[in-house]
């Protein structure tokens, strides 16, 4: 019963995120990370989904101190949970680069964006959207530290990904 009152507080506080409804997900969120760390305990992959999700709450508004360790826990309950190369693990990995990307931290970022894309195209497939969107936040970052050619490439093959009809 606690999982399934997590999940919904945790589904709701998305919607109020999406929104741009911070003040009202922030404690949905929060509530959500107690009732399942309580209910399905600290490690459990539902309790690092709602990490990640607060902290990307967090990122958004640009709130980097709160979202880093949040981000940290998320993947490390992930990584033990599920394995390195479980898909979770690879958006984790990409959101903690955004993080870093945000704060101009290109050198941080770089390699969890890099880790993060051959997980997502062996667990996903190469022409899967998460692949092309892990691709242009790689696509980004080459262009913010003047590696134009390199961000062409992947950018061309973002766009291939993308004009594939799903």
């Amino acid at each position: 019963m606690g999982s399934t009152t997590a999940a919904s507080l945790n589904n709701l506080a998305g919607l109020y995120r999406n929104q741009g409804q911070y003040a009202q997900a922030e404690p949905l969120y929060k509530r959500s990370l107690a009732i399942g760390e309580k209910a399905l305990g600290p490690d459990h992959p539902n309790v690092a989904a709602s990490l990640n999700n607060l902290a990307e709450l967090y990122r958004t508004q640009g709130q980097y101190a709160q979202a880093e360790p949040l981000y940290n826990r998320s993947l490390a309950i992930r990584e033990k949970a599920l394995g390195p190369d479980h898909s979770d693990v690879a958006r984790s990995l990409n959101n903690l680069g955004l993080l870093y990307y945000n704060q101009g931290q290109y050198a941080q970022a770089e390699p969890l964006y890099k880790r993060s894309l051959p997980i997502l195209e062996k667990a996903l497939g190469p022409d899967h959207p998460d692949v092309a969107a892990s691709l242009e936040n790689l696509v980004a970052l080459y262009k913010a530290t003047n590696r134009a050619k390199e961000a062409e490439v992947l950018e061309k093959r973002a766009a291939a990904i993308q004009a594939i009809k799903r």
